[in-house]
């Protein structure tokens, strides 16, 4: 005769397992988990972006000399005199804001369609594919200061390895590289994309994984040329990145600091002096840190009008 056996139904032990799911948050965890996991991020934030911020917004409203204990009050003036045509601000300010605008509009369309045609070819299978992938990226890892010596000494007009290849092909060779317009904003705009051409390639590389194979195999098999797939295919699944890449490298390229600096020297004459070190050496060099950070404030002001207008233009229309 078969007997009967009852296993325990575990009833106190159930409740204080959900008791504790109750207490902790269930088996998600607390509430505050989120926000745990977000500490770190939140706290690097607020301490090295909005207080910077707020701070310099402050110091902007104020005739600022880190050198000097009185630091008066002086309102939206720093503001108004970039503004003003007769204040002794106004002219160099507005004078590196174009030069600033030279070099972004002469650059971001190489530095947005040469990357692009370059991970097109580089997505492609073909022996030394990653080899070259490497090479390209290559020269992205090493720092301003050493992009920007080496090539002011390969670009000097008087011993610069350049004009000596030039010479010795029989080109002349006596190409004013950095000390003449406008051939130092064509050293500057392609040393700048010698330099990250690498990075909006594998960014652009990226995007094309995930563009199924089998788009481009219908669209071969339906007869379309190489220029349609990549104008039907490639563009539209890269629009995401696209948007990306050109928003990024128009900040990038307004940004510019360390190429003309090392480069040219802002220089010939002040043609190259970007707006970033026209802030620079008015906050450091002549410590007039207010007029420095009202300058800044103003950049970032077009900065964010440009990047919206970006996204207005490169937005998906219904």
């Amino acid at each position: 005769m078969a007997q009967a056996t009852v296993q325990p139904t575990g009833t106190g032990t159930g409740k204080a397992q959900g008791a504790a799911e109750l207490r902790f948050g269930g088996v998600h965890g607390s509430r505050a988990t989120p926000y745990l996991f977000l500490l770190p991020y939140l706290v690097l934030f607020v301490g090295f972006v909005l207080v910077p911020a707020f701070f310099g917004i402050w110091i902007s409203l104020h005739d600022w000399d880190f050198l000097l204990p009185g630091k008066p009050f002086v309102g939206a003036a720093n503001y108004t005199a970039l503004f003003d045509p007769s204040s002794v601000q106004f002219l160099p300010f507005w004078h590196s804001m174009r030069a600033t605008a030279i070099f972004t509009v002469a650059s971001v369309p190489f530095l947005v369609t040469v990357p692009l045609v370059l991970a097109v070819l580089l997505n492609r299978k073909f022996p030394g594919r990653t080899f070259f992938r490497a090479v390209f990226f290559a020269p992205y890892v090493l720092g301003v200061a050493v992009i920007g010596l080496m090539w002011a000494y390969m670009l000097d007009p008087s011993f610069g390895v350049v004009n000596g290849i030039l010479k010795l092909i029989g080109l002349g060779g006596n190409v004013p590289w950095i000390t003449a317009q406008p051939w130092a904003w064509i050293s500057l705009v392609a040393v700048t994309i010698w330099w990250t051409i690498g990075f909006n390639a594998i960014i652009y590389l990226a995007g094309l994984a995930d563009i199924g194979a089998e788009q481009y195999e219908a669209a071969s098999i339906d007869g379309a040329s190489i220029w349609q797939q990549f104008r039907f295919i490639t563009v539209p699944g890269l629009r995401p990145v696209l948007i990306f890449v050109i928003t990024v490298t128009i900040l990038a390229s307004a940004n510019m600091f360390g190429q003309a600096l090392l480069i040219t020297n802002g220089g010939p004459g002040d043609s190259t002096r970007t707006a970033i070190i026209e802030i620079t050496q008015r906050g450091l060099s002549q410590y007039r840190m207010g007029e420095a950070a009202a300058m800044s404030y103003v950049l970032a002001v077009f900065l964010g009008i440009v990047s919206l207008i970006n996204f207005y233009l490169t937005r998906e229309k219904a």
